[in-house]
């Protein structure tokens, strides 16, 4: 489908009142886990297309063009509040927190799996095995404090158990700033896939920055606002990606096609018939928005739309589902690893004096404090046991042992074995 073809309304036709900005919520016992994660990744590209919105507006003087803007942003907006509002009532911040992870994980699995580019997909792999330790982290938080089995949140499809643990995911700024692609080496697929994910991440790295001053104990707290600290590497990391060439209303082009893609693969995948209906209404608002910015982009840049999107069909929907298999060989595979400037490095080759090593000693000392770990030997102390949720014996063998948590992995040298990042060529 290429959406520049599809006969649409301005994008001030799409205004809703504020009683229709607040749906009917889902029911937290019955919706699907990847409904609830559809949810929270348009939430996300809402959030992102509005950011970049007022940044760009404020760095420009013509009014009428700060007007266009503010009028697609506003209906934005009310997409992001919509969206937003199918939460429930009784789900509470940190069972929602339970389906930002399983998103972070079976969202960066499955644009891994499809990427064509070798940084990008380093990039998704390496952070994949964080976010996956994140879980968790959280869901251990979660069956201590209320007492709810994070297994039966997820479905079932994503498991739940320790990965590259949060205290080896903490780095020197620097080793998170990667090179950024380019449009005429990359493939629609690849851009798509750096914007997504940001906009994922910048919404994860908000909500829990957010949330930490509101949980309801200290543990719960530091936590979060640990993890957090993770989501900016994150954040840094994927945003380092996106291409950095163009005029802001051919990157403006850009973000509107990927909330198009966003809501049409939403679509495409559903399985509930009212979210279905739902995620077709707001295709076809993104579809004016992209039209509008379409226009400017002719008006100010004299410019046809195929000149900055060059292949406008869309790939294949992004769908969320399980990853199981997939993000057990990349634990298996990589879990010793650790960001290095623009690549990766195994620790275990790194020189004793690399600012991995001083910077991750001077933000975990001492390890019994660090969060993520003291939340784990909670639980331990109190069940005997860690909470896991999984279908098979851990692929690492340092990590099978659950009344204990490992603080040796992806830090210490030779903790773990690991190989490399499998080539495109070997992939599948």
């Amino acid at each position: 489908m290429n959406p520049f073809e599809l006969k649409t309304k301005k994008p001030e036709d799409y205004f809703q009142s504020l009683t229709d900005v607040y749906p009917t919520p889902y029911d937290k016992n019955a919706v699907s886990p990847y409904t609830k994660t559809r949810i929270i990744l348009a939430t996300g590209a809402e959030y992102e297309a509005t950011w970049f919105s007022h940044q760009s507006a404020r760095q420009i003087a013509d009014s009428d063009l700060r007007r266009d803007l503010a009028a697609i942003r506003y209906v934005e907006k009310q997409q992001q509040q919509t969206n937003a509002n199918f939460k429930p009532v009784d789900e509470s911040a940190l069972e929602t927190t339970i389906s930002y992870e399983q998103l972070a994980v079976d969202l960066t699995a499955e644009m891994a799996q499809k990427e064509t580019n070798f940084a990008v997909k380093k990039a998704l792999d390496f952070a994949l095995l964080e976010d996956f330790d994140h879980l968790y982290r959280y869901s251990d938080l979660l069956d201590m404090d209320d007492g709810v089995h994070a297994e039966r949140l997820v479905g079932g499809y994503t498991e739940i158990m320790p990965a590259r643990p949060t205290f080896a995911h903490h780095r020197h700024p620097y080793d998170n700033v990667k090179n950024p692609i380019k449009n005429y080496e990359n493939n629609t697929q690849t851009i798509l896939n750096t914007m997504i994910i940001t906009a994922a991440e910048q919404q994860t790295m908000n909500y829990y920055m957010n949330l930490a001053a509101f949980y309801k104990n200290d543990r719960g707290r530091k936590l979060f606002e640990e993890i957090s600290f993770v989501e900016e590497e994150h954040v840094t990391q994927y945003g380092a990606l996106i291409d950095v060439s163009g005029e802001f209303l051919e990157r403006a082009l850009w973000h509107e096609y990927a909330e198009a893609y966003v809501y049409w693969s939403n679509y495409q995948t559903e399985t509930d018939e009212r979210l279905k209906k739902y995620w077709e209404k707001n295709f076809e608002t993104e579809v004016s928005h992209l039209q509008a910015v379409r226009e400017l982009v002719k008006k100010y840049l004299k410019k046809e739309y195929d000149e900055v999107i060059t292949s406008p069909v869309f790939p294949e929907p992004l769908s969320l589902h399980e990853n199981v298999d997939y993000v057990r060989k990349i634990l298996s595979e990589t879990v010793q690893y650790t960001g290095d400037m623009d690549d990766y490095s195994l620790v275990d080759k790194l020189p004793n004096d690399h600012r991995f090593f001083t910077f991750n000693n001077a933000i975990n000392t001492p390890i019994s404090k660090e969060s993520g770990h003291k939340v784990i030997e909670d639980y331990i102390a109190d069940m005997g046991k860690d909470y896991r949720y999984e279908r098979a014996p851990h692929p690492i063998e340092s990590m099978r042992k659950n009344t204990s948590d490992n603080v040796t992995v992806g830090v210490k040298k030779g903790a773990a074995k690991s190989t490399d990042f499998t080539p495109l060529n070997q992939v599948g």
